[in-house]
């Protein structure tokens, strides 16, 4: 991994930035894990894996990433409803890239645990689970899914470029969608640093109605701001459970401060819409099954087909 790894996409607070001499030396600088490389005066030079990155997806129509700013809302779920939204036109190849280092719940998901993806002279090539979707995650180059992946976050960050560079996704895919972890950290920075030139579509926000996770989604809406990355929406999840019987709908949380929709007219950002819950997706999501095709009527999977169509 280069040295310029861990450039980082904006300038957190009080720190002195890259061009100032006090770069690596002032007293903010103290404990930052990229002091070494800012006093070196080397964290100002462009990585070059950033222009081949942007060369590599440059035949790719749209480019999606899917945050959270926390935990347990249902990211890795919306991030593979929507690649099987999209993939449910057949005229559309779908790549879906799991940078989620720590916990890849992307394979078991989509259905495709303990596959192995190969490398040759084109880069790794991922797992197909449909003739127009296919899946790459950390998940695959683990030994066991019990694997824990404890790594510092430079390796992370170096695996997220080798991700973004190498993968072989073929020609002509129209539809990447990038499922990241939690939060704002290590793994966000790199993704925004690499991609920076790449010319993405977006970043999807999925939060579910409570406080302790609005609170979160608005450190994420900052975190697009700072790093300029365009912000296509606000995804409430968990929201509304809708019996499979009668269609009846109850809310599953009370919204104490408005919700997702609040939080969307408050920073003037597209409301998506509340994604209904289905009990049947949870038997989905755990054997790996298809939702989409499996249950075409259901309220799930109509929001989902209806999201692709408007993002279109």
């Amino acid at each position: 991994m280069s040295s310029t790894d861990a450039e980082m996409a904006e300038v957190p607070e009080h720190c002195p930035g890259t061009q100032s001499e006090k770069a690596g030396k002032a007293e903010p600088c103290d404990g930052c894990p990229n002091q070494k490389i800012c006093s070196s005066g080397k964290a100002s030079i462009p990585d070059p894996a950033i222009s081949v990155i942007a060369g590599k997806l440059a035949s790719v129509k749209r480019k999606y990433l899917v945050l959270s700013g926390k935990g347990g809302v249902g990211k890795s779920t919306v991030s593979t409803l929507l690649a099987r939204a999209f993939a449910a036109n057949a005229d559309t190849n779908v790549g879906l890239l799991d940078v989620d280092i720590c916990g890849p719940s992307v394979p078991r998901i989509m259905g495709c645990e303990g596959e192995i993806v190969h490398q040759s002279g084109s880069g790794w090539s991922p797992v197909y689970v449909e003739e127009n979707l296919s899946v790459m995650s950390i998940g695959f180059l683990l030994d066991s899914p019990k694997s824990a992946v404890i790594w510092r976050g430079p390796r992370k960050n170096g695996l997220i470029k080798q991700f973004l560079m190498e993968v072989d996704w073929g020609t002509g895919l129209d539809v990447l969608v990038i499922d990241t972890p939690p939060g704002t950290s290590d793994e966000h920075l790199s993704i925004a640093t690499y991609l920076s030139k790449a010319n993405i579509d977006g970043a999807i926000l999925v939060t579910t109605p409570q406080d302790v996770s609005i609170i979160d989604v608005r450190k994420e809406i900052d975190f697009c701001k700072k790093t300029n990355i365009p912000i296509i929406g606000i995804i409430e999840n968990m929201s509304v459970f809708v019996c499979c019987n009668c269609q009846h709908s109850s809310e599953l949380f009370p919204k104490t401060s408005g919700g997702g929709e609040a939080l969307a007219n408050e920073f003037q950002i597209p409301f998506l819409g509340r994604l209904p819950m289905d009990p049947n997706l949870t038997r989905s999501c755990d054997e790996g099954k298809n939702f989409i095709t499996d249950s075409p009527e259901s309220p799930t999977s109509k929001f989902m087909l209806n999201l692709v169509n408007n993002l279109k």
